[in-house]
C-alpha cells in the first residue's frame, strides 16, 4: 500500500480544488466579457435620421462638415479631436491648421477617408452620408434649425464624445444667459418692432420658428414671417413688400447690400427711412450658425434694433 507523505495532497481533493479554480476563472472571464460588451453596446448615439450608430470606443478622430457642428465640438472642449473640417469652418482660429475636405454638400470623399475618421458629423441635408457609409465610415447626421435642436445637438455631441457630465449644460447656460443679457440691454422703444431677416438671396427668410427668429422673439421683436411658413422659407419679393416690416436685416450676400433689394422694394417704408442692417461677412457667420455663438448673434441683432427700430 502506498503511503502519502504529509505534504502530498490527496488526489481527489486536488482535482476538486483545481476544478473550482477553473470555474472561478471562467466566471470572472464571462463577467469581464459581459462588462466590456455592455460598455461597447452602451456607447451609441441615435442621430437625427433616427438611426443608431454604435462605436467600440468614444470617437477620437472627428471630421465635421458643418461649421455650427465644428463650433459646438470646440465649445464642448473637444477641438483637439477634430482632424478635418469643411471649407467654411473658421472659428475658433486654431482650425486654420486643419485639412479642408470640401463643403457639407460637396465633400471630398477621398480626402475624408484618408483622414481615417472615427466619425463624420454632417447636416441632415447632406447627400454624402450614404457614400461615406458604403466605404465603412461612421456618420452622424444632426439638425439644428431651432434653439431646442441646438441644445439637443450639444447633448448628443457630448454623449458621442463621452465628455464629462454637465459639459453640454454648461455651454447651453452660457448661450442662454448671453441671449437674455442682450434682451435686457435693448431700449424699450425698440421692443415690438416687426423684423424681416433675409438669410440668403431668394429671398430666403428666417421665420419665427427658426433659431434666428426665436432670438428675435426673445429680444422682444416681432417676426414678419410667421412660424407656419417654416424655419427658412423662400418668399416672393411681393410678400415682403406687403408685410411692410419696420426693420430689415440681411447678410452681405443679399441684394439689399448692393442694389437696394428686389424690384419694388424701393417703395418699402423701412428702406426709404434707412431702417436696414446689413451684417458683415464675419457677423453673418456668427448669426447664421446655430451653435455656441448665438449669444453674440443676439447682441448683433439687439444692436441693430436699438439703432434702427422706429
Amino acid at each position: 500500500m502506498r503511503v502519502l507523505k504529509p505534504w502530498m495532497p490527496r488526489l481527489p481533493l486536488a482535482r476538486a480544488a483545481l476544478q473550482r479554480a477553473v470555474w472561478r476563472l471562467a466566471a470572472l472571464a464571462l463577467l469581464c466579457a459581459s462588462a466590456v460588451h455592455a460598455a461597447h453596446a452602451a456607447h451609441a448615439i441615435t442621430d437625427d435620421r433616427g438611426r443608431t450608430v454604435r462605436f467600440e470606443m468614444p470617437p477620437q478622430r472627428v471630421v465635421s462638415l458643418l461649421p455650427s457642428l465644428t463650433e459646438s465640438v470646440c465649445a464642448l472642449g473637444a477641438c483637439a479631436r477634430l482632424v478635418g473640417v469643411d471649407r467654411f469652418s473658421n472659428w475658433p482660429a486654431s482650425l486654420a491648421a486643419l485639412p479642408r475636405v470640401g463643403g457639407g454638400l460637396d465633400p471630398d470623399i477621398e480626402a475624408i477617408v484618408a483622414l481615417r475618421p472615427d466619425v463624420v458629423l454632417l447636416s441632415t441635408a447632406s447627400r454624402a452620408a450614404d457614400r461615406l457609409q458604403a466605404l465603412g465610415v461612421r456618420v452622424v447626421l444632426l439638425e439644428t434649425r431651432s434653439q431646442a435642436e441646438v441644445r439637443r445637438t450639444l447633448d448628443k455631441l457630448a454623449a458621442l464624445l463621452d465628455l464629462p457630465e454637465g459639459e453640454a449644460a454648461r455651454v447651453w447656460r452660457h448661450i442662454d444667459a448671453g441671449v437674455q443679457a442682450a434682451a435686457q440691454s435693448l431700449p424699450a422703444r425698440a421692443r415690438g418692432a416687426r423684423v424681416f431677416f433675409e438669410v440668403s438671396p431668394g429671398p430666403y427668410a428666417a421665420g419665427a420658428g427658426s433659431f434666428i427668429g426665436e432670438i428675435l422673439t426673445r429680444l422682444g421683436a416681432r417676426n414678419a414671417v410667421p412660424a407656419t411658413l417654416g424655419p427658412f422659407p423662400r418668399l416672393s419679393p411681393e410678400y415682403v413688400l406687403r408685410a411692410d416690416p419696420d426693420v430689415l436685416m440681411a447678410t452681405r450676400r443679399s441684394p439689399l447690400a448692393a442694389s437696394g433689394g428686389y424690384p419694388g422694394w424701393q417703395r418699402m417704408r423701412a428702406l426709404r427711412e434707412g431702417r436696414l442692417c446689413v451684417f458683415t461677412v464675419e457677423e453673418t457667420d456668427v448669426i447664421v450658425r446655430p451653435g455656441p455663438r448665438m449669444a453674440e448673434a443676439a447682441r448683433l441683432m439687439a444692436r441693430c434694433l436699438a439703432d434702427k427700430a422706429p
